[in-house]
């Protein structure tokens, strides 16, 4: 027996000696091509039966003589049925060997590929990165972060009541028989959700409008098909419907007696339809067009400036021809305003809405035709925000935390130029994070270690290829939000596709954050107020 385990001990050893895939260094260069590899094999096979040979002549010179005949006949009955069972262990053992490094060698290179690209990028990661210290990052909140908060109150001050005096005459200059109906502004992104911080200071504002009585807006969002590709759940499209269109009332389908009415389309609340009802559709379909949809809203704007100008003291200009909804205000003394003004379609009775193009994007890219409307949830993120301060603990840091990422991205996008990461994806970072994490977590003396939550958790996103949307498919998503349930029960819509579909872009990205966080420290450091030298300080820390 134990003569048994040796022989397999010694060949087992031999074997993994001269396997190349564990000791490259004696065989550096794996054969590429079938015949190289089977010629190889068959040369493996003739050593491995030489040494077994030697070993066996070996072993036979080691074993004592038989003491008697009856030994004799036994003992080699014993030792062949040892060696068969040895044998078969190691042939067992080194067809395994042989299946792993055929596996290994089908597998390895495309797997080392992909992971060379999506998770090396110059040996980086977050645990190697130094961040601000919690002194300097506090000194940097108070000195940069509050001063520019304050601006931003007044410049929102100024925004609101401007944008209700121009829309206010947008609706006299307009025909209500034949134009789109206006209605009261929104406000929503960063500006009102406290935590813009990167001049200069936009405020965002989205402008519901409908088309004239009896037409209506038949919005459908593609998140509800199961036939829409992934890159593209986050749109939908829009049917302009007309009297001809109302085939989902029961009136349109039975025969209501004299003294009945119904209160949907009551024939005495119908207008007479204008036969220069401008309905903003594409050609040749009754859907929707972006395009239509800003001329149209950049003449009234225009039209609607001309009847107010001469109460204002102040130039009001398009500051993107692009984007017709970008409007710039320049005052006599230089200072100048800008926000963004943008026409959208309610989603139902639901705070959802179809947006033609979000003024932070490009027009070229964002969209795949003009019949194409985006969904924002801008409404319902500005609403969980608030929603959730309430429970935090005062002067939470969570905000700061967006603030200081948003501010840290901007300067890398300077130096490197933009990438395929956006402060949209920051914040949805930072609000997943929320749900996560306690709310006692997020007191302000956790400034730092939330921050670097968010860079772990930005990281482990970049590297999966995956960011969740927060609003679709979150089934962690409070009741509170009162979305829609068709979003919330929906797949989840992953914000970071792109990344799959654009190799370049992603490794452009992924560079892009790596320096970002080997610099914030400096970054922070430049714009914050060197604390004086002393002992107090040094104990501070």
């Amino acid at each position: 027996m134990q003569a048994g385990i040796f022989k397999v001990c010694l060949v087992v050893i031999t074997a993994i000696v001269n396997h190349p895939l564990l000791f490259p260094s004696n065989n550096s260069a794996l054969p590429t091509t079938d015949d190289l590899i089977i010629q190889k094999l068959k040369e493996r096979e003739e050593n491995l039966q030489l040494q077994q040979l030697e070993l066996e002549q070996l072993l036979s010179r080691q074993e004592p003589p038989p003491e008697d005949d009856t030994e004799t006949e036994s003992k080699p009955t014993e030792d062949e049925s040892l060696w068969d069972f040895w044998s078969v262990m190691s042939m067992i053992v080194f067809l395994m060997i042989e299946v792993w490094r055929q596996d290994f060698l089908d597998k390895s290179p495309q797997e080392q590929s992909k992971e060379e690209d999506d998770f090396m990028v110059n040996g980086s990661s977050c645990h190697g990165v130094s961040f601000p210290s919690k002194t300097m990052l506090a000194i940097f909140h108070d000195q940069y972060i509050r001063t520019t908060t304050n601006d931003a109150a007044r410049t929102r001050e100024f925004v609101e009541g401007f944008a209700d005096d121009l829309l206010e005459a947008l609706r006299s200059v307009c025909n209500r028989d034949a134009d789109m109906e206006v209605e009261d502004s929104i406000c929503v992104g960063s500006m009102y959700e406290n935590w813009r911080l990167n001049k200069p200071l936009i405020c965002d504002l989205l402008v519901p409008f409908a088309p004239p009585e009896p037409y209506y807006f038949c919005c459908q969002p593609w998140i509800t098909s199961k036939s829409i590709i992934p890159n593209q759940q986050s749109y939908g499209t829009i049917l302009v419907c007309g009297p001809e269109d109302q085939s989902g009332c029961v009136c349109d389908r039975k025969k209501l007696g004299e003294d009945m009415l119904c209160l949907l389309h009551n024939p005495s609340s119908k207008k007479k339809v204008t036969k220069d009802v401008n309905l903003l559709c594409s050609k040749e379909s009754n859907y929707l067009d972006t395009d239509q949809v800003m001329k149209w809203f950049q003449t009234a704007i225009t039209k609607a400036w001309g009847r107010i100008s001469h109460k204002y003291e102040f130039e009001l200009t398009f500051n993107h021809l692009d984007y017709p909804g970008a409007l710039r205000v320049k005052f006599k003394s230089g200072k100048v305003i800008s926000f963004n003004i943008s026409p959208v379609v309610q989603y139902d009775d639901s705070d959802l809405y179809f947006i033609s193009q979000f003024p932070s994007m490009d027009r070229a890219t964002d969209l795949a035709s003009s019949i194409h409307w985006n969904l924002s949830f801008a409404v319902y993120e500005r609403r969980f925000l608030k929603d959730i301060a309430k429970h935090l603990p005062g002067n939470a840091c969570h905000l700061s935390c967006l603030q200081i990422i948003t501010f840290l991205h901007s300067k890398q996008c300077d130096i490197t130029g933009p990438s395929g990461l956006t402060s949209y994806h920051l914040k949805t970072v930072l609000l997943h994070l929320l749900l996560t994490r306690s709310y006692y977590d997020w007191s302000n003396i956790m400034l730092e270690d939330r921050l670097r939550d968010m860079f772990k958790s930005l990281e482990k996103c970049l590297l999966e290829k995956r960011l969740n949307h927060f609003m679709i498919g979150n089934s962690k998503l409070p009741e509170t939000v009162s979305l829609p349930e068709h979003f919330h029960t929906a797949e989840p819509l992953n914000l970071f596709r792109s990344f799959v579909l654009n190799r370049d872009l992603y490794q452009k990205t992924l560079s892009m954050f790596y320096e970002m966080l080997k610099n914030a420290t400096v970054v922070i450091n430049e714009y914050s107020f060197h604390l004086p030298t002393g002992p107090s300080n040094k104990n501070s820390h």
